[in-house]
């Protein structure tokens, strides 16, 4: 891998992760489409590793409230029980992605990573996405409003994100929706759901990583990890605000176009 390959392929994760788009998908068709070789694990392992920093930086004062929430607030006041729910509540979310993961994520690697799984998941969810974007009623506009039970249901969504082109912040962001949460609550949660989600994801990659023994330049693996920590950090600030004024419709046609061009070219 060179370093213009491990900065697009970094780009390409610091944005797909965030946008509803699918970074798997396009980490699977960028390098057929170029004809590069398929990265290495140990170049995803610190790729999903660089969209964890980049998340915690950019939803910072949210990450900053719950930790101080849970580990140096004695207050028993209303607030601070929101936001200590709010980790209970994540942490339920992940629980589903994180046990199907362990269980089916070499199966689904083996069996699922295709341009034609990719483009049937960019198209179907996208429609979706564009159903629960259309129907959004912004009945809750606060993540610290979330509950147990809708947290529950977003995690179980996640799981469906373990098919390529799928896209984990596309379908939590349609369970939010779907489920009540406005536009940027649900964008808001899902980037938060993104912290274990992505860490296990990193770690699980790693631990292949140091079973096979890869090997990786160290040059392309920083130009890959800090490409995606920006750009990562970048999208996620840019979503927040641009949902203030726009909703998901755009990122829904975008996802069916790009299926249904990938499908006429396979």
């Amino acid at each position: 891998m060179n370093v213009f390959q491990a900065f697009v392929l970094g780009l390409v994760q610091g944005i797909g992760e965030f946008l509803p788009i699918s970074s798997s998908g396009f980490l699977i068709l960028v390098p057929k489409l170029f004809g590069w070789q398929v990265q290495s694990l140990a170049f995803d392992a610190f790729l999903h590793i660089a969209t964890l920093t980049a998340t915690i930086a950019a939803l910072w004062p949210e990450v900053n409230i719950m930790l101080r929430a849970l580990f140096l607030s004695k207050k028993q006041d209303e607030t601070s029980q929101q936001w200590r729910n709010l980790i209970l509540w994540i942490v339920c979310a992940f629980i589903p992605v994180a046990l199907f993961g362990l269980i089916f994520q070499h199966f689904i690697e083996d069996y699922f990573r295709s341009e034609k799984t990719v483009a049937i998941s960019l198209i179907v969810w996208g429609i979706v996405l564009y159903i629960a974007d259309r129907r959004a009623n912004q009945k809750i506009d606060s993540v610290t409003r979330v509950g147990l039970s809708r947290a529950f249901i977003i995690g179980c969504a996640q799981v469906i994100a373990l098919i390529p082109g799928t896209s984990r912040s596309g379908i939590t962001i349609t369970a939010g929706l779907f489920s009540g949460l406005s536009r940027e609550s649900a964008a808001r949660f899902s980037f938060l759901l993104a912290i274990p989600t992505v860490a296990a994801a990193g770690l699980f990659k790693l631990g292949d990583v140091i079973e096979g023994g890869a090997v990786i330049g160290w040059v392309p693996l920083v130009v890959g990890f800090l490409t995606a920590t920006i750009s990562g950090f970048l999208t996620v600030r840019f979503l927040l605000q641009f949902l203030k004024r726009s909703t998901f419709s755009e990122f829904a046609l975008f996802r069916i176009f790009i299926g249904v061009f990938i499908l006429l070219l396979i």
